[in-house]
Order: C-alpha cells, then structure tokens, then sequence
C-alpha cells in the first residue's frame, strides 16, 4: 500500500458538497468509488477540508492509501476517465506514509465571486452571486481589516455551538474589482462551516450601507449569530489552494 497525493478541482453545483453521505451525490463519494473499482477494495479518500453544497474547487488537496501497480500518471488517467466530467483529477504524487491531506495543511485559500455589472453573464452565472448594486468597495476593505487576525468565528459559523475551538486566523483578506466581477480573496489556516460565506455576506452588507465598519468588530465579540451578516449563496465560493510544507 502506498500513499498519494491527489490535487482535485470540480464543479460542485450538483454535489452535496465534499464529504461522503448516504445516498448523496458527494465529491468524495464519487472518488471513492473509481478507488475501489481501480483497487478491488473499498478506499478511503481523506480531503484537507470539507467543501459544503455547492461549493467549488480548483485546488482540493486529498491522500488515499492504493494497492495498484499503476504509476501516479496511470492513476490521474484512470481516475479522470470514470470520473464524471464535472470532476477532474489534476495531479498525483506518490508521498510519505505520513502524509494527512488534512492534518497537514497549513493554509488555505478561497475566493468568492460577485458580479454587480448590468448584464450578468450566462456562461459564469453557475459561479457568481448576482447583485443587484454595487458596494463601496473602500468601506469593505476597511472593515475586511477587522476580521484579519486570530479571532473567536463562532458567530461567522453555520453551527456557532459545536464544541471543538471556533478560534481561527485570517492573515489576508483581498477585495478586487474586475469589470463586473467583484471578487474576495480570503487565506487562513482553516475557516469554520459557512464562515467564509457569512464574512462575505457580512462584507457586502456593510459595502451597501446597511451595515457600519465597526459592526463587524461587534459581530466578533459578541455571543451573537444575528450580529453578522447573512450567509451568502454558496455558487460563488471556490477553494482555490491549500498550503502544505
């Protein structure tokens, strides 16, 4: 048995997310399977994160353990063969036993996309929020600088009450305008369910001026959800990296 690194991207617009259910259609779910057809046996595929419904990927990072005489182009090639089209295997490694795709990450990287131009694309519309006016993109940015450190996300998370540390760090958080598209760039050393979405919802509630900078420093502290900003629609999240030494 050796360990391989996998580097994934897909469209998650028909999937319930990454992580495997029964009688779901899931990104994991669906590797798993060509793994055991490839291998004879059921394999497991440990993800560095856990992308939710909807969600996108250009650089999900993943490690499985194969009993196969294929090399690692062999494996991508088989892989991308049964796989459906809205999934690709971009690369394998052969890597350490050692290796954890999750334990080991060090970082990640996610954007979310918006448009507010006055025709929305057709071809992109399964990977943007449409809005319907444009944010003060200085306001934002100011309060984008609130959000950066290490701070207590309970209230930026789908589940504020689980019990594992809700404690996270945003060293960047990157706003930019490209035509029509408004696009976020947030990295970390990992982020709670939902807790991008709430950030950009949060963001763009104050860039249309139904929010003040300073409410989102309140969002933090406070033991209050409703403090934040909505959840925003997660067609517009896509996993872009994840950091590893």
């Amino acid at each position: 048995m050796k360990n391989y690194r996998f580097l994934i991207e897909y469209d998650g617009t028909r999937y319930f997310g990454w992580q495997r259910q029964p009688n779901r259609n899931t990104i994991q779910g669906k590797l798993e399977s060509v793994l055991a057809a490839l291998c004879g046996k059921e394999t497991e595929v440990i993800g560095a994160g856990r992308t939710d419904a909807g969600v996108h990927a250009r650089g999900m990072v993943a490690n499985a353990r194969l009993d196969t005489g294929l090399e690692p182009e062999g494996i991508r090639d088989y892989c991308n063969r049964y796989l459906p089209d809205d999934i690709a295997v971009l690369d394998v490694k052969e890597v350490s036993p050692r290796f954890h795709a999750r334990y080991n990450a060090l970082g990640k990287t996610y954007r979310y996309t918006c448009y507010d131009g006055e025709v929305g694309p057709v071809f992109d519309r399964k990977y943007y929020w449409r809005l319907t006016e444009q944010p003060d993109l200085e306001r934002m940015r100011k309060a984008a600088e609130m959000l950066k450190g290490e701070h207590d996300f309970r209230n930026f998370c789908v589940n504020p009450r689980m019990k594992k540390s809700t404690v996270r760090k945003v060293d960047r958080i990157d706003i930019v305008r490209e035509g029509g598209y408004l696009r976020f760039f947030y990295h970390g050393t990992g982020f709670l369910q939902n807790m991008v979405r709430i950030m950009t919802g949060s963001l763009l509630e104050v860039g249309c001026g139904r929010m003040e900078p300073e409410r989102i420093q309140e969002a933090l502290l406070c033991g209050e959800r409703c403090k934040a900003g909505p959840t925003a629609p997660a067609q517009g999240l896509c996993l872009m990296s994840v950091d590893y030494d």
